[in-house]
């Protein structure tokens, strides 16, 4: 599972850009086993753990935001036993809060929002989070039509046959429901019957199944669904994808129209108004937890009027007007093995603890991450003393170890009365254990402040380094390349055979020509065989041309996540732009320079490094490599419909009254605008409120259109 144990709020930006590429790496390959393979290696509250660690260091951090960061993407991709169904509306996962803090925050971010203060004014509902198998029911002419599983959020694995078994799920709706309608629940296997079937499976001699909601997801993934049928599965109703009639304008009524429809609803959903009465309902499901027959890890309070769910709108990935509060953490005592270093993509040598196995809340848990020589000697991120001085970690320390909240899994301390005699305090390497480099912690320029990260000064002389930029450029949200996963990669960049050798991102597209070309064919390779060497080539091949925003992450520069990918990819339009522009960028403070700067949520920080990456010329050289073999696609635009603000660039300035800054950027992106932090004379419009200064005067002396938030109202409402 993964390894984080360093709290964010001590983690520093390079320890932090670290952290989020291993988080993104290991999240992706759970996705892969949980949703598309059911035979998941973690439980779901450690994936749940892993998603909030990487959420978290990503709010402290939002422009080291990675691609294939879970805070960017839904699920897994399909798989391709069954048929796929595009889903009508996407069905996006939701953020995690693990505190009342955290809950409070939320509450206090939807009244932010809408410009509100916060007055109990707003509901929520509250309802226990089911942990099954997320499930989209289409229904046309009220009649059950098509059944699909979340998948990647925007195309899930036709299970139409298996759902059908299910007793609950009504095969048809009432006369009075909309020609068409999506429901969506969670399909889940009930305590009592997982007991039963798995000591059924025991009186057969057969090996025993782990856990109800992994049982439920291979049992709807059966090809016969005679099988399915035999499991009892189970449903919970609780939203909706397209839909041609809203029956009612609140989460609560909607909720009540499925119960009248004849969908099973959870019983304990509630409609509370204040943070009081949301924490108290949350802690009266948690003391019901173990008696209820079905498994649950946390409570979904959502936005009950629907109106104001559209104003909030949605993140990337995620609604703004609903999260889930996750279950605590639970701890285990365990003994440290060793600690090894492992030296990341950027250099970062992370020391990672390993541990004697130990189960933790029914997940074994071997290894977890110490980050840094700071965190281990007990010093937090600022200078702080996070543990008492002589509670420093040690090879053969006896530690709490903690799973999920903040950090996945957490060292919180260690046990000094089980400390062996003669141990002594870890030392921590000087030089790259890959390479033999130097290894040094740099200074930031602007604070002064010696960073935490020990960082390699090898570069692509360090092979851990080339390698981990291979698997950042074949992962999930770069150039997602099945077949390549870290075995694969290792063995590729390990092989001192030129026809097998991949060590930079180019010789992926030219390993097929070089095998053709070679003696030594794959194929007679132990652990690859000639179906599979087939569908490798296949799959590289079915990635020779891919979106800019994809190809702008897998290039690998240091603080260019998917988020800010997508940015520059809209912001330039196409590759040949983008590098032109940042190739003139280097001179800094000229107008390309200042271009980038004032593209909302770039900042100076993130525009720097990508202008570091396009001034060195063997970075240049690999892309135009990379170039001669794939086509990198222009950015399309965003679907508006008739917006007449697509492709537009706008900027709000002064102290905007009939919207909150939040509502006016997300309500401009939604319809294709650009939102930029500064006026260029490449801004279209200027969307003035009282009090707007400078940037006022800019766009007046560059002849900027300039208007009202009424007017703004009006042009974009046609």
């Amino acid at each position: 599972m993964a390894d984080e144990l360093i709290p964010v709020e001590h983690l520093t930006e390079e320890a932090a850009s670290a952290e989020l590429r291993r988080l993104a790496d290991e999240i992706a390959r759970h996705d892969t086993l949980y949703h598309g393979k059911d035979r998941p290696e973690i439980s779901d509250a450690d994936y749940d753990a892993l998603k909030r660690r990487n959420e978290a260091i990503e709010r402290q951090f939002p422009a080291l935001v990675l691609s294939d960061s879970p805070s960017q993407r839904v699920g897994a991709a399909p798989a391709g036993v069954f048929a796929q169904i595009t889903h009508a509306r996407p069905m996006l996962s939701l953020d995690n809060t693990f505190s009342d803090e955290d809950v409070q925050d939320f509450v206090a971010s939807v009244y932010r929002f809408l410009g509100q203060i916060p007055d109990n004014s707003i509901a929520f509902t509250a309802e226990p989070k089911i942990d099954g198998l997320s499930m989209s029911i289409r229904y046309e002419g009220r009649k059950l039509k098509t059944a699909a599983t979340r998948g990647d959020g925007t195309t899930g694995e036709n299970v139409t046959a298996n759902i059908l078994t299910i007793k609950e799920i009504p095969t048809e709706l009432p006369a009075d429901a909309p020609d068409v309608v999506e429901v969506r629940g969670e399909v889940y296997m009930a305590k009592s019957d997982f007991l039963a079937l798995n000591a059924q499976m025991e009186a057969e001699g057969r090996q025993a199944y782990v856990n109800p909601r992994n049982t439920a997801a291979g049992s709807l993934r059966q090809l016969d669904a005679k099988v399915t049928a035999s499991r009892k599965l189970k449903f919970f109703a609780y939203a909706w994808g397209e839909i041609g009639e809203m029956p009612a304008d609140t989460q609560h009524g909607m909720v009540e129209v499925f119960r009248r429809w004849g969908f099973p609803v959870n019983p304990l959903t509630r409609r509370l108004t204040s943070v009081d009465e949301i924490l108290a309902h949350y802690r009266e499901i948690g003391l019901k937890r173990a008696d209820l027959d079905y498994d649950i890890d946390g409570v979904v309070y959502k936005v009950d009027r629907l109106d104001l769910q559209a104003r909030l709108g949605f993140r990337s990935r995620s609604p703004r007007w609903a999260t889930a509060h996750k279950f605590p953490a639970e701890q285990a005592f365990t003994r440290i093995e060793r600690i090894d270093i492992q030296v990341g993509r950027t250099g970062a040598l992370t020391p990672v603890a390993r541990l004697e196995p130990i189960t933790v809340g029914g997940v074994v848990v071997t290894n977890a991450t110490l980050h840094n020589a700071d965190y281990i000697h007990g010093i937090g991120n600022s200078g702080e003393r996070i543990r008492p001085k002589d509670h420093d970690i040690r090879e053969g320390d006896t530690v709490i170890v903690q799973r999920a909240g903040d950090v996945i899994p957490q060292v919180l301390d260690v046990v000094l009365e089980k400390r062996p005699e003669g141990s002594v305090a870890y030392d921590f390497p000087k030089t790259c254990p890959v390479c033999g480099s130097h290894a040094v912690r740099e200074r930031n320029e602007k604070t002064g402040k010696l960073d935490s990260v020990t960082r390699c000064t090898g570069g692509f002389v360090c092979s851990a380094q080339a390698k981990e930029h291979i698997k950042h450029f074949v992962s999930r949200n770069a150039f997602d390349i099945e077949g390549l996963g870290t075995k694969q990669v290792d063995f590729f960049f390990d092989s001192e055979d030129p026809a097998l050798q991949i060590r930079r991102a180019p010789e992926i597209f030219t390993l097929k020509a070089r095998q053709e070309a070679s003696l030594t064919k794959l194929e007679n390779i132990e652990g690859f065989g000639r179906v599979s060497v087939r569908k490798l080539f296949e799959a590289i091949d079915a990635r020779r041309e891919i979106a800019l925003s994809r190809f702008i992450f897998a290039l690998g520069i240091r603080h260019v996540g998917e988020t800010t990918a997508k940015l520059l990819a809209r912001s330039y339009g196409s590759y040949a732009h983008f590098s032109e522009a940042m190739q003139a960028a280097a001179p800094k403070f000229g107008e390309a320079w200042n271009e980038l700067n004032a593209i909302e949520g770039i900042g100076e920080v993130v525009a720097a490094s990508i202008v570091e990456f396009f001034k060195e010329p063997r970075n240049l050289d690999v892309v135009q490599r990379l170039l001669e073999e794939v086509r990198v696609q222009e950015a399309q635009a965003q679907a508006t419909g008739d917006s007449p603000v697509a492709g537009k660039t706008v900027v709000f300035t002064g102290s905007l009254e009939r919207f909150t800054r939040d509502e006016a950027k997300a309500r401009a992106e939604g319809l294709g605008a650009k939102v930029a932090g500064s006026v260029s004379k490449k801004t279209d419009y200027v969307v003035a409120g009282p009090g707007a200064g400078s940037k006022l005067d800019k766009a007046r002396e560059l002849g900027v259109t300039v208007m009202s938030e009424d007017e703004w109202l009006a042009l974009i409402n046609g």
